[in-house]
């Protein structure tokens, strides 16, 4: 193999893995072994018991801070989050004890670096770990921030064409020689005109038969990210361009156009998918959203072309807008979304969000709307993990409810719990039903 060849080979390895993440075990525990192990009485009987002890009253405490004070997310972290976390705090406060009651080993080059190294793998293997409960970064890759896929400039050869017209027909559509074997990704910043809501970039996914001429009025999908979130998470924990392009390679270049756009405003916050004081971000994703995708993308203008989907909060939101604006986005994909949006519980949420007015939040919630409305022109689709406890039965539930609205859905549900393993495998087995549902196998 190649220099080269063995570059990219480990730029490739995953790290999210049940072999990984029995590395990462096994790395922590030799690492932590060499911090706390000492002949020495004092530290023994005194300084390791007060390592242990300050380490998980640091953790203890910031779970607190985080689950009830701050509250930056609208669920509890999952408890092995802060294993691994109190496993790199416990390395930290180790390495700092024996700092002070091991004086002689800071003259003692040789040790001292192998401490800071051994504290330094344990760190790492535990930011390893979490990232394995989420699979957000999937590779080596993903992990130090290399795109594996083809990027353009957003410029004018992306307008849509002079002429272009009603749609092309995709049944008698041949591509040409020289279209691209992959689709590409740009960016653009995408005003929130009427909302004035303070939206990030937006990635934009463009198939092969974009780069094409003549080319074809294609679909769209307006896909979110979760909460915490970007507007890049579905390309790097998402494989979204893979996806994407392995669908175009067996439909002559054809793919939905997929707009990342930002539901949230910032990474932590969580304006929940509607229009208050929090942003208008409801009006951002059906109106401004739209609108500039159609004067700025050569796209298919018709709403039955339109989907919106995401995971999380992205998914939640989905189905919100799908509820809300049926004429906007008469399609959706709903992974793993939340039974209802929420700022961690429903006091607080209509507290925070709604200045106590249930009849605002009821006009907001997808279960409200779908016992209020029939939707006899909506299709959807819920995916969910196996083992998410957590939103697994409220999806159930709006899936049923949507059922009963006239809604044309169906559940599926795949192997993990609530992270990018299972939506990214979503989108895939997704992929087929909604590029029928938008009319790219006519």
């Amino acid at each position: 193999m190649s220099w080269t060849g063995l570059v990219e080979a480990v730029l490739d390895l995953r790290v999210t893995t049940t072999a990984a993440t029995f590395v990462f075990v096994a790395v922590t525990a030799a690492g932590l072994t060499t911090l706390a192990i000492r002949r020495q009485q004092r530290w023994l009987l005194a300084g390791l018991a007060t390592v242990v002890a300050a380490a998980a009253v640091s953790v203890a405490l910031a779970a607190v801070l985080v689950e009830k004070v701050w509250r930056p997310f609208p669920d509890p972290l999952p408890v092995t989050v802060y294993v691994w976390s109190g496993l790199a705090v416990l390395a930290v406060a180790l390495i700092i004890g024996r700092w002070f009651v091991r004086r002689r080993e800071r003259s003692r080059p040789l040790v001292a670096t192998g401490l800071v190294a051994a504290a330094t793998a344990v760190v790492l293997c535990a930011a390893g770990g979490i990232n394995a409960v989420f699979d957000a970064y999937p590779t080596v890759r993903a992990t130090l921030g290399i795109d594996d896929y083809r990027t353009v400039p957003f410029d004018a050869a992306l307008a849509p064409r002079p002429g272009s017209g009603g749609r092309a027909p995709m049944g008698g559509w041949v591509p040409p020689d020289d279209m691209p074997r992959t689709g590409a990704v740009t960016k653009a910043a995408v005003p929130g005109s009427v909302s004035r809501f303070s939206a990030r970039e937006a990635r934009i996914y463009l198939p092969p038969a974009y780069f094409t001429d003549p080319r074809p009025d294609l679909p769209v999908l307006v896909l979110l990210a979760g909460q915490p979130g970007s507007t890049d998470d579905w390309l790097v924990g998402g494989r979204l361009t893979g996806i994407m392009d392995a669908y175009a390679a067996e439909h002559r270049g054809l793919a939905p156009i997929v707009v990342l756009a930002d539901g949230t405003g910032s990474r932590l916050a969580n304006p929940l998918c509607v229009d208050s004081h929090l942003g208008n971000a409801a009006t951002y994703l059906t109106v401004d959203v739209p609108q500039w995708v159609r004067a700025h993308l050569q796209v298919d203008p018709d709403p039955r072309a339109w989907a919106v989907g995401g995971l999380s909060y992205g998914g939640t939101c989905s189905l919100q807008l799908a509820t809300t604006r049926p004429d906007v986005y008469p399609t959706f994909l709903d992974m793993s979304g939340q039974a209802e949006p929420t700022l961690g519980d429903r006091s607080t949420t209509l507290r925070d969000a709604f200045g106590g007015d249930a009849e605002a939040f009821a006009r907001n919630n997808p279960a409200d709307l779908l016992a209020r409305n029939h939707y006899p022109d909506s299709a959807g689709a819920f995916v969910v993990g196996l083992g998410d406890r957590e939103y697994r039965a409220g999806l159930e539930r709006l899936a049923a409810a949507a059922r009963a609205a006239g809604m044309d859905v169906h559940v599926t549900e795949l192997p993990g719990g609530h992270s990018f393993a299972v939506w990214s495998a979503g989108l895939e087995k997704e992929l087929p039903w909604l590029g029928h549902r938008l009319g790219l196998d006519a």
